[in-house]
């Protein structure tokens, strides 16, 4: 009996270390710039970000709690849609248990970029709940780089496991009371101190999970370029600076000043465009694609090896289906809300100054049908699945890349003929 208990661990060891070997992810920095390799090809991560909300729920739904055969299954219709537009990763947050990404990996060759929170929207503390997390408490600091770490203990090996990451642009909650989207903050002499704090600690918790498995890189999420001056001086150690970022077509000079400043890789975790004109009331896709292939040309512009930035390593599409929960969190949830509820002059097409105009619940690049009996939606791909579609069939790192064949690739997109398709399956609204 002993016999077979140890052989059975050593087995079980051999195991996580075959798989953590076959899914070895590095940051490589060589003359060129900067890429992330996947056994030891060059990797650019056409992403997405991905949840699972049947209208009529809200963050309170849990899809893994849900019966085996209908997570299967919902995850079947779905990655079998990101598959067929060329997505090769998903941002999915903490809570996805470890065989599902292996599930996801193994059915449709996607990874996961997992993605811990990081007290971003308040944490348990001695029974009491901490609505906006002091990153300087103590007891804050050894219940974050715990949870990190234990993560890294129930996920190292997992076959799919792309990348950790840490927070969701932590530094706009130093300003923001709530999770709702607001206007992007400035900078001032209390948050410089409260942010000191966090990345702070962001950095220990990286050391702490690179004790344990140094073989998945780990990025934090930032707002924007805010603070990269603190960031520059306090999170040394982590691997790749990962930013939310909504400038409307052009990231201006982003990857430039991480590289100069950072010296690290960017992975754009968050960007896109709505597909509802405020101004006109009304749907439109045409511009959300618009948005997204002109966003997706810089990101494989500023590629390793191109002669412009040579650090972007991709990124993560916001989103794949509408969120009806996000205007009004917990009411309101078979609404799809139409009120803009923050203000982004780069998106010019429907901004008028002095009025919101970003609507947070139709940032999908697919609409989200009514839930069926048996608790399952459809999805309706709009204009700018089928322009994605198109985006990535190129990959930056092929030989004999250049900047003039990304130019003539990104020409070649015909966003009439995306409207066109996805008028073919257009969703006739449920309310």
């Amino acid at each position: 009996m002993k016999y077979f208990h140890f052989l059975a661990l050593g087995l079980l060891i051999s195991t996580i270390n075959v798989n953590a070997q076959n899914n070895l992810v590095a940051v490589v920095h060589d003359e060129n710039g900067m890429r992330l390799q996947v056994k030891g090809e060059d990797f650019m991560i056409n992403g997405m970000n991905w949840d699972y909300f049947p209208i009529d729920t809200n963050f309170n739904y849990i899809l893994w709690d849900q019966p085996e055969d209908y997570i299967a299954a919902a995850l079947d219709a779905e990655m079998s849609l990101l598959k067929n537009i060329g997505v090769n990763s998903v941002r999915i947050y903490t809570g996805i248990p470890p065989k599902w990404i292996q599930y996801i990996f193994e059915n449709y060759g996607i990874y996961t970029m997992l993605n811990h929170s990081f007290g971003r929207y308040g944490l348990p503390i001695e029974g009491d709940w901490m609505e906006n997390t002091d990153y300087a408490d103590p007891r804050v600091k050894e219940l974050l780089v715990k949870e990190v770490t234990d993560l890294v203990q129930e996920y190292r090996g997992t076959p799919g496991l792309l990348l950790y990451l840490l927070g969701n642009e932590n530094n706009y909650g130093l300003f923001w009371a709530g999770a709702e989207t607001e206007d992007i903050p400035v900078q001032d002499e209390q948050s410089t101190l409260r942010a000191t704090a966090m990345y702070k600690l962001f950095n220990e918790a990286t050391v702490a999970m690179k004790s344990i498995d140094a073989s998945v890189p780990i990025a934090i999420c930032n707002g924007d370029l805010l603070f990269m001056e603190i960031i520059k001086e306090e999170c040394k150690d982590i691997d790749i600076f990962g930013t939310n970022i909504y400038r409307g077509i052009s990231f201006g000079d982003t990857f430039e000043r991480v590289r100069d400043e950072l010296n690290k890789p960017v992975l754009l975790t968050e960007f896109g465009a709505d597909a509802f004109h405020s101004v006109k009331k009304m749907e439109d896709q045409e511009s959300q694609a618009y948005f997204l292939v002109g966003n997706w040309k810089e990101v494989y512009e500023n590629a390793a090896g191109l002669g412009k930035a040579g650090n972007s390593i991709g990124g993560y599409t916001f989103q794949f289906s509408d969120g009806w929960w996000k205007y009004g969190q917990t009411k309101d949830l078979n609404i799809h809300n139409t009120e803009s509820s923050w203000a982004n002059g780069g998106y010019l097409h429907d901004y008028v100054e002095g009025e919101n105009n970003m609507n947070e619940e139709w940032f999908g690049i697919c609409a989200k049908g009514p839930t069926n009996a048996e608790g399952f939606y459809k999805l309706h791909p709009r204009a700018a699945y089928y322009a994605l579609q198109k985006v990535h069939e190129l990959n930056p790192y092929s030989a004999e890349m250049t900047l003039e064949k990304i130019e003539n690739h990104f020409a070649s997109i015909d966003l009439a003929d995306a409207v066109s398709k996805a008028e073919q399956h257009k969703l006739i609204s449920p309310q």
